[in-house]
């Protein structure tokens, strides 16, 4: 008997899930402990494993397809088997509740709310919906399709390059057939479970599904299919005969040129400069004549032409492109989209910095004696310890004395925690993760060092995975590899407190005997949420740590 698989809760924090990969299709038999997907969060990827036997009849998403958690993964049932009452109680669309249409009026002139909308959701066998690649995403950007309208597509194919909030992914194929609509151009944005692509056979009628995926009512283009009929082709509508870029980089242009060009909208770009090095003049203004364009065709029907707008905007990121040529003379510049990690890390340290308030404490430590010690532990040690060891060693037993650093703001309360998890911020191409050294106050220094080279390797790749980062208690953000003296740190949220470490730099100093010499001084920063911590408790932590490190044998016993 055909049985429905769920999408798991892989952490305790997790509301949905991205399917990575899947690694059984349609029809394959599977056996138990096989593994069916890969299952991904924003930032990890888990294999998901088969606890029964049979053949694999459903798939509930695409790859790159997103699921919340207790949503249709799979159906695993023996071949053949009707499975159709089951997808029923699982999809919630028009087939459920028809509602009929009255015949007396036209399907156009009906409200909306008379008119059952296409549940794109129930027809995944053509459409490809903008799935939700993290758990914060709300929109994806096509970076690039390599794919066109037209081509032949098979299981596995890329259709796309998708810009998430955390890093941007390649979106295969789950089927074989022709990609017929594309739902944006590169550069675009859409939402996610908007329509994203139409893959299905050559002659499929892709009307309904567009006009739903805009909104619209999906009867418009049945019963008024003798005007959908002739819907004119892209080729119909008026466009630019394109032009090409003679001028990259900075431009040279008289004062005059450049006044007349701003006054007649003529773009720099595209105008032969017929002066001395190419210089763009006056002359050159006058003489430019505007690329010609092809004439449209008369005005066709509304709804025609709500087919044929879809493409135009194809021509709008490349015309919104300027050119930029880092170290060129003269002005310049050039716009960025953000990206969606980007955007992420902008809301959530937003809302950290303008929500919490905070307050800075710093303090120098002598790293003479640490310095001395790394290199003896070094010698036994089974793997290199570094400086950063040290602080996360320090900052755990430190945190153990003063349990109200190791805290979180939760608003009618204050959560005291009794355990020690560090997080340490890693920067990747994107933005910023914090994996976590769970427990860190008993681990010895060699194993935080083997810890954390493990789990920021895998920071990088991607491949931590929920318990690696996730439940920080305290944040630790070192630049000191990167010769900044001192810095300071917003608190990551949950955390009440966040460390910035410096680097070590030597400095000299009149010892006790009136001579001068020269130490080793590294500078932290504390940034404590003054909800939760207050300045005289977060200066006692900064002592503690700080004797940890100028006395590392402390740490050892």
């Amino acid at each position: 008997m055909a049985e429905i698989v769920k999408m798991p809760r892989l952490s305790d924090t997790m509301t949905e899930g991205v399917i990575a990969a899947w690694h059984k299709n349609i029809g394959d038999t599977v056996k138990k402990g096989d593994v069916l997907a890969d299952i991904e969060t924003d930032k990890a990827t888990m294999e998901l494993e088969s606890y029964r036997d049979g053949v694999l009849l459903h798939l509930g998403a695409p790859q790159g397809g997103k699921l919340q958690v207790d949503d249709l993964l799979v159906i695993v049932g023996s071949a053949g088997e009707d499975i159709s009452a089951l997808l029923a109680t699982q999809i919630n669309g028009v087939a459920a509740k028809p509602e009929p249409v009255a015949a007396t009026a036209p399907a156009a002139a009906q409200p909306s709310e008379q008119t059952p909308r296409l549940d794109l959701s129930a027809i995944s066998e053509v459409v490809v919906l903008m799935p939700r690649l993290s758990d914060t995403m709300t929109e994806g950007v096509i970076a690039g399709w390599q794919k066109n309208v037209g081509d032949p597509i098979k299981k596995g194919d890329v259709l796309a390059d998708i810009e998430t909030d955390k890093a941007t992914m390649e979106l295969e194929s789950y089927k074989d057939g022709v990609l017929l609509y594309q739902g944006a151009v590169a550069g675009q944005k859409i939402m996610v479970n908007d329509l994203l692509a139409i893959i299905g056979a050559a002659d499929f009628k892709i009307d309904a599904i567009v006009a739903a995926s805009k909104s619209a009512a999906p009867s418009v283009a049945n019963t008024a299919a003798p005007m959908a009929a002739p819907a004119p082709t892209p080729t119909a509508v008026a466009s630019e005969v394109p032009q090409a870029v003679v001028n990259s980089g900075r431009i040279f242009a008289s004062p005059l040129a450049k006044k007349l060009a701003e006054e007649k909208g003529i773009d720099l770009r595209y105008v032969p400069g017929t002066g001395d090095n190419g210089r763009i003049t006056k002359i050159d203004i006058d003489n430019y004549k505007a690329p010609s364009v092809v004439a449209a065709p008369a005005a066709p029907s509304p709804v025609a032409a709500a087919t044929v707008a879809a493409p135009a905007p194809s021509a709008k990121p490349e015309a919104a492109v300027v050119p930029f040529v880092p170290g060129g003379i003269g002005e310049g510049y050039s716009d960025t989209t953000n990206s969606q990690m980007r955007k992420v890390i902008a809301k959530r340290l937003g809302e950290s910095l303008f929500t919490a308030p905070h307050f800075y404490l710093k303090m120098e430590v002598n790293m003479d004696a640490a310095m001395a010690a790394r290199v003896q532990m070094n010698e036994i040690s089974p793997v290199k310890i570094s400086f950063n060891d040290l602080v996360i060693k320090a900052s755990a037993m430190a945190l153990i004395k003063h349990p109200a650093v190791n805290s979180s703001w939760m608003g009618d309360f204050i959560r005291t925690y009794s355990h020690v998890h560090i997080g340490m911020a890693v920067a990747v191409p994107d933005g910023l993760i914090v994996p976590v050294i769970r427990f860190a106050n008993h681990k010895t220094l060699s194993q935080i060092s083997a810890e954390a080279k493990d789990l920021g390797g895998k920071a990088k790749a991607k491949k931590l995975q929920p318990n690696e980062f996730s439940g920080n208690t305290f944040t630790i953000s070192n630049l000191g590899m990167m010769d900044i003296d001192e810095f300071t740190a917003i608190i990551n949220p949950p955390d009440s407190c966040i460390l910035a470490v410096g680097r070590i730099k030597e400095e000299v100093y009149r010892n006790d005997k009136g001579e001068f010499a020269v130490k080793n001084v590294m500078k932290l920063t504390l940034s404590c949420d003054h909800r939760s911590v207050d300045g005289a408790v977060g200066a006692a932590f900064l002592q503690t740590v700080k004797a940890y490190l100028e006395n590392p044998v402390t740490m050892l016993v």
